[in-house]
């Protein structure tokens, strides 16, 4: 299983980077597997309610592929337009230093004793190209450590999302997160430690893999194919069984998909918002496209966000 959150790289202070590439990667596309429900497949959509406009929903993919950072003029023009940018979390301070606590056990516990001395040395080898101190591996939780290892190593640190909130908040929009840290982390917090040590093994065993793994998930995001996205999310989702696959769909997607639709719902019925989040929160029965439209808005595919990209037919 490669659950997809940022790259970044280890600059000091590294601690803060590392608490940055993990909080804004809680929405892996990895784990958002499900029925494709719907001819829906573009990720950038205009948002309206009784003829008007209340906004745009764009599914972002977390990379800092250059790729997905070269946006269009047209799709800039739309961020600006907006009173309200709305991300799934954002990274202040004081929820980066709560992140902090989260992902480390406290004094007395360490990984190593968690995990075992065969484990543990496993971790460290390879976690060794992300340049993470050792003494920050030592204290963290079983599922920080796996995230960390289940993404590509680490290059500039720059990706889609940030790079779309900072340029909202230069724009005067004001930045909201649609979850608190605490809501977002539970499903992790959670996860009983047999499946953590599980899904850890299965990231040791897979870590030389994810740079393919990445390119393939950005591949279908520039096609504009949220069918293709899902299905490469089902693929990777059927080697970790069943027991963690309905564990991640109920607790990490559904639950939050519910969850971020109604904060977004006071947010839209008076403001015009921009809604960045994952890609593949987006489509299924219960996906922010359905839960919109239940309540009364009507969404409309629009081309790509991003500059030299082909549209598919009909968009």
């Amino acid at each position: 299983m490669r659950l997809k959150i940022p790259r970044i790289k280890y600059h000091c202070p590294a601690i803060t980077s590392l608490i940055l590439l993990l909080l804004l990667s809680i929405a892996p596309l990895a784990v958002l597997a499900g029925t494709y429900q719907g001819a829906d497949e573009a990720v950038f959509w205009s948002i309206q309610k009784n003829g008007e406009p209340a906004g745009y929903l764009l599914g972002t993919i977390h990379s800092e592929d250059p790729r997905v950072l070269d946006f269009s003029e047209d799709f800039l023009g739309k961020l600006k337009d907006n009173k309200i940018f709305a991300m799934e979390l954002v990274p202040d301070l004081p929820t980066l230093a709560r992140l902090t606590e989260y992902m480390h056990y406290p004094p007395g516990i360490t990984l190593e004793s968690v995990i075992g001395v065969e484990r543990f040395n496993a971790l460290s080898s390879a976690l060794s190209a992300y340049k993470v101190p050792a003494e920050f591996i030592s204290r963290m939780k079983p599922w920080a450590a796996m995230m960390t290892l289940s993404t590509p190593p680490p290059e500039t640190g720059f990706f889609m999302d940030l790079s779309l909130s900072l340029r909202a908040s230069g724009h005067g929009l004001d930045v909201v997160g649609l979850e608190t840290l605490e809501q977002q982390l539970s499903f992790l917090e959670e996860m009983p430690m047999a499946m953590q040590l599980s899904l850890l093994d299965q990231a040791i065993a897979e870590y030389a893999q994810v740079d393919e793994a990445h390119d393939e998930m950005v591949n279908a995001y520039l096609e504009n194919n949220l069918v293709q996205l899902q299905a490469l999310s089902d693929e990777q989702l059927e080697a970790v069984g069943k027991t963690a696959s309905d564990y991640f769909l109920d607790s990490g997607i559904h639950a939050r998909n519910i969850r971020m639709a109604n904060s977004l719902l006071p947010l839209i019925e008076d403001n015009t918002v921009f809604i960045a989040v994952g890609a593949l929160h987006l489509p299924g029965k219960d996906g922010l496209l359905n839960l919109l439209r239940q309540n009364g808005f009507e969404l409309n595919p629009l081309a790509m966000p991003l500059r030299d990209v082909p549209v598919k037919q009909g968009q």
